[in-house]
């Protein structure tokens, strides 16, 4: 992180957007110099910033179509048959890839022309290359959205816009600050992006600074493969998520909310777009406290969902993690306190406050012997991929059976090995420990897993365990930011060490290997380096049988803590 970029670019601020400039730049050299003079920083700093994504200068920019290589596309072998068919109407060299595009519940997902589709949209390629889906709909998807609880909160309806909203005026004529915020605080709300932080605390701790001006940041890149229930929100409960943030600018004293969605959500991002212009029009609102909501559209870089890294994406800085503390609460966009939540920890705001903190906190069922006893309140939202019968988005109590929430999606639809739960880097879960475990970050944690964002991706029998490591190695070699060496180096090690293991023509080394995951874990900046030790420790202690014959010597199975 450099200062200096960050007062630089915070003279324009969010309305005329360092970022944003940069992407329409596409990587010219000349209207990047242009830029450089108009915001007052150096040439390098631009190219180097604009190098780091996907979709600006990397090596799948300026694609026509766009094939997703995400983990559960991969476990559905939908790709190949997906790929072929592209490669009989466009050049292959006009096909980039993409991780993901959040269509986990059926796969076979690609997106031409700004558009995702993905099942059976495959077959009717020519019509959509004729821009028939216009009037067809090729592109829209459906899925099942279940609840499990007795009374919706996230999945709860939204029958009128200005009657929900109308919670909100009568919170701002009761003035009553400390209250509110202590309600978010006695309701055990925790972050549900993965790190599961008190949400109640982080607001606290912004409110509390002196600075005029704040900013409330929606963490939207939503890019673990197999995780589809932030984009679920977005685009079904889009007012939900507004209001939240509505709420965090109230309580902080913020005057501006950002919602940072990926590219690869542009029905996210028009959805979202339509819910602020219909906020802003809305009549019951009392005008004395001015909040305005901007969308920030990503450019192809997953470490955005790192916290840090994501607010040195809105300064037009090269999106990298920084150290901590200082906390974003403290010094976040701009230098300024931030909250900085993901989409589905301010969705669940507008509930809390309208029920009791005591209703929410009571969503740990603790009435309920059937449920686990947990610390953890509220409800989750659990993705279901393409490998269980019913897949689709699933609202669970905390402390719910896992077992009985894939009962409830009726089982699996082809027979698995493993669930890989909370994305890349969560826990690799054998199809023998779901009976143990429950729907929360305790359970998880206390059986060496990661529930992380709860999606879950079915990894059939048929599929090698070792190749799927090295495939999760790839991903973070790919997507590390470059920072720090244990995460860039190391993940470049562990693919080409499973790589040529795999490919039998060097044999694994335990304890080689050991001491580079002790270094990935221990060493990195954020979760990235740190967290994909741990479906390999979960593959190795879980599956050994299938490591064995890549060792040159006897695997000694040890249990992750």
């Amino acid at each position: 992180m450099s200062e200096n970029l960050s007062k630089l670019s915070a003279r324009k601020g969010l309305k005329t957007n360092l970022f944003e400039e940069t992407i329409k730049a596409k990587g010219d050299p000349i209207r990047l110099k242009e830029l450089a003079k108009t915001f007052k920083v150096g040439e390098a700093n631009l190219y180097s910033s604009s190098t780091a994504y996907d979709f600006i200068q990397g090596e799948n920019a300026n694609k026509k179509a766009y094939l997703c290589n995400g983990s559960s596309c991969l476990c559905a072998n939908s790709q190949p048959t997906v790929q072929k068919a592209l490669e009989e109407h466009i050049d292959s060299e006009d096909i980039g890839h993409v991780t993901c595009l959040g269509r986990c519940h059926e796969n076979a997902a690609f997106q031409i022309n700004g558009i995702n589709y993905s099942g059976e949209a495959i077959k009717s390629l020519p019509s959509i290359l004729n821009k028939e889906n216009e009037t067809t709909n090729l592109h829209s998807d459906t899925y099942p959205v279940k609840c499990l609880l007795d009374k919706p909160i996230l999945t709860e309806s939204i029958d009128d816009t200005e009657s929900y909203y109308q919670l909100l005026a009568d919170l701002i004529a009761s003035s009553d600050k400390p209250a509110i915020l202590q309600t978010i605080i006695d309701s055990g709300l925790r972050g549900r992006g993965g790190a599961g932080f008190p949400t109640g605390i982080k607001w606290k701790s912004c409110a509390e600074q002196s600075n005029e001006e704040k900013y409330i940041v929606c963490n939207a890149d939503e890019g673990d493969p197999g995780a589809f229930s932030d984009r679920y929100l977005m685009e079904h409960k889009p007012h939900a998520v507004l209001f939240g943030m509505f709420v965090a600018g109230y309580l902080a004293g913020a005057k501006w909310g950002v919602l940072y969605i990926r590219d690869e959500y542009p029905e996210s991002v028009a959805i979202i777009q339509k819910a602020i212009n219909e906020f802003e029009a809305l009549n019951n609102l009392p005008p004395a406290f001015d909040f305005q909501f901007k969308i920030i559209r990503g450019a192809g870089a997953y470490i955005c969902g790192e916290e840090t890294a994501l607010l040195r994406s809105i300064e037009g800085q090269k999106p990298m993690v920084s150290v901590r503390p200082p906390f974003p609460t403290v010094k976040g966009l701009f230098g300024k306190p931030t909250i900085l939540n993901n989409v589905e920890t301010f969705a669940a705001i507008h509930w809390i406050l309208e029920h009791s903190s005591d209703a929410y906190a009571a969503h740990n069922n603790e009435n309920n012997a059937s449920l686990r006893k947990t610390i953890s309140t509220g409800s989750k939202l659990i993705s279901l991929d393409g490998h269980f019968s019913q897949p689709g988005i699933y609202e669970v109590a905390m402390g719910q059976k896992l077992s009985e929430v894939i009962k409830a999606a009726g089982g699996y639809s082809k027979p698995l090995k493993a669930l890989h739960i909370g994305g890349p880097l969560g826990g690799l879960v054998p199809i023998t420990k779901v009976d143990d475990l429950t729907v929360d970050f305790e359970s998880f944690a206390e059986q060496g897993f990661l529930l992380g964002h709860a999606s879950i991706i079915g990894i059939p029998e048929s599929q090698p365990i070792p190749q799927y490591i090295e495939h999760l190695f790839e991903f973070t070699a790919a997507e590390s930011c470059g920072k720090c060496f244990p995460c860039r180096l190391g993940a470049t090690r562990g693919k080409e060490m499973f790589n040529d293991a795999n490919n039998h023509k060097q044999s694994l080394n335990q304890q080689l290997l050991e001491d580079l995951l002790e270094t990935m874990e221990q060493g990195s900046l954020c979760a990235l380096g740190g967290g994909v030790p741990l479906p390999v420790k979960n593959a190795l202690q879980h599956f050994p049988d299938e490591f064995q014959p890549l060792f040159d010597s006897q695997i000694v199975i040890k249990e992750v803590h």
